[in-house]
């Protein structure tokens, strides 16, 4: 069985937001972050921004347990929000600021946010629907607003000297929404003892220093983001926040990442793939990046490739993991990537504080070379789906000890060596752009437009973009919609990117002989 026990609790400190506070501590006036745009704060002053916010938290009844609504840009408000909250004994739900409003509000009306901070330009379309006490900046950027709000309501300037509650190791730190196939996200609860044994596990293999500086590309309700913030934090390094329409753009991002000095780069294969294509690396001096680390889908070899070969000097890794177990199993990748190499990178070997296996469909498991289910335990596996206990009895698989394995849905087969090999997916699920997408979500919500009266929904594997999804439509009489109709429709209802690529118009959905939808025909059409 590859990977150790998962027995090891070693934790560096007592809870995920202490990593600030022993940073700030050592180096107060050391720059802990800074914004793309040029707004900067150190750790002292980070430190005591996010206490301000916790006291206004406590003062207005959170309590230990409670959740707190994020609903920011990227920003150093945001990160703020986010270490206050934790400060408070909370835990933290960030929510996608691109999302529609009304995804964004069944997610803070699922887990019952008892306090929210946001962005007075985001509240207008959610007021009519959402009912929770609210702190509202006018603009992010720079920890002002906060500071501006947190003035206006009358927090005082100097934070109580010990009001951070350090809750218990296995209390919820935070809840990540992931796409539902019921058509409603689903929230992956993780405790703190969750994101420290992964932050330590980062801390010893990647080695950072006060010295290093990290990107951060992934969205704080990514679980890429994890890495990111509390790796950085934990060693006094530097952060450069990239938003979302800069991290879409790499003829920009490569001057950030040379005028920062960035060394740690973490993000999705599709925004490598990019910088590699159209980055024009070759006019940067990149020659402080030491480590490049992609996650979250497939990363094609001729991308890779074209990319190592612009820039083949940092140490590059494949990180695997879905939400619910963050980083499970790496692989660093050997350089140079072969002329001759078709197949994908393996997704490795399972991380030191995890344990693996791979089972068959009824649990049981499977001889090395065979294609298999991997199953994942230890202490950064989540504690379960937020109010899904259904959910959690499919999600888990319980062996004869007792203990609880985490079906990933992946299917894999374990090579020499203890080395994973990605073979796909059992489910409908599909990543892309780093996102776990449920295929049946996408078609609940083009259920609900009122021309449709059937859809399916299928995924197709894509050299260039990775995944190339396809919505086929059937409609009732005379009511079909235009494509851009169909666009419009689906950008008010669903994240941009499970928006599918194609729509295809047919009189009947293809069914099997018990009657279901028929998708592997589906599939096959030209």
């Amino acid at each position: 069985m590859p990977g150790s026990p998962g027995a090891r609790r070693v934790t560096s400190v007592a809870a995920l937001h202490l990593v600030l506070d022993a940073a700030a501590a050592r180096a107060p006036e050391r720059v802990a972050i800074e914004e793309a745009e040029g707004g900067r704060i150190t750790y002292g002053e980070l430190a005591r921004l996010s206490n301000r916010f916790r006291d206004w938290l406590l003062a207005s009844g959170v309590r230990p347990g409670d959740r707190v609504g994020i609903y920011l840009p990227k920003s150093i408000d945001a990160v703020a929000g986010i270490f206050g909250a934790l400060k408070a004994g909370a835990a933290y739900v960030p929510v996608d600021p691109g999302s529609p409003p009304a995804r964004a509000a069944y997610v803070l009306h699922d887990c019952a946010v008892r306090a929210l901070l946001l962005d007075r330009s985001l509240w207008g379309p959610l007021e009519p629907e959402l009912a929770a006490s609210g702190g509202l900046l006018e603009g992010t950027g720079r920890g002002l607003a906060l500071a501006r709000a947190l003035d206006a309501a009358g927090a005082p300037e100097t934070p109580a000297p010990s009001g951070t509650v350090v809750p218990p190791l296995d209390s919820l730190a935070y809840l990540l929404y992931t796409s539902g196939s019921t058509g409603r996200p689903k929230g992956v609860m993780l405790s703190h003892l969750a994101a420290l044994s992964f932050v330590d596990w980062c801390s010893e293999v990647f080695a950072p220093t006060d010295r290093d500086c990290f990107s951060s590309h992934a969205p704080f309700h990514f679980d890429l983001s994890i890495l990111d913030l509390y790796v950085s934090l934990k060693h006094g390094a530097r952060l450069v926040l990239i938003g979302e329409e800069l991290g879409k753009e790499p003829q920009a991002l490569a001057p950030v990442m040379a005028e920062r000095g960035i060394t740690v780069w973490y993000s999705t294969p599709s925004i490598l793939g990019l910088l590699g294509q159209y980055g024009r690396l070759e006019r940067y001096d990149l020659s402080a990046l030491r480590l490049v680390l992609f996650a979250g889908e497939v990363f094609p070899v001729p991308a890779l490739r074209a990319l190592t070969r612009r820039l083949p000097h940092p140490r590059y890794f494949n990180l695997y993991g879905p939400t619910e177990t963050n980083v499970c199993t790496y692989c660093e990748v050997p350089l140079p990537v072969p002329d001759d190499r078709t197949e994908p990178y393996p997704i490795g070997a399972t991380c030191a504080h995890l344990a693996s296996r791979v089972v068959d469909e009824v649990g049981r498991d499977v001889p090395a070379g065979t294609e298999g289910e991997l199953v994942i335990a230890g202490p950064g596996v989540m504690s379960g789906y937020w109010n899904l206990p259904e959910r959690n009895a499919e999600a888990f698989l319980v062996d004869a000890a007792g203990r609880r394995w985490y079906r990933t849905g992946d299917v894999v087969v374990e090579a020499e060596g203890g080395i994973y090999l990605f073979r796909g997916r059992r489910d409908r699920m599909v990543k892309r752009r780093g996102y776990r997408i449920e295929l049946g979500e996408i078609e609940a919500g083009l259920a609900a437009h009122p021309a449709v009266r059937e859809v399916a929904v299928v995924a197709a594997p894509d050299e260039t973009s990775g995944v190339v999804i396809t919505a086929f439509l059937g409609c009732h009489d005379g009511a079909r919609p235009t494509i851009i109709e169909l666009k419009r429709f689906c950008l008010e209802r669903l994240p941009r990117y499970m928006a599918p690529d194609r729509f295809r118009f047919v009189d009947r959905l293809p069914r099997t002989a018990t009657d279901k939808i028929d998708y592997q025909t589906l599939k096959a059409a030209p």
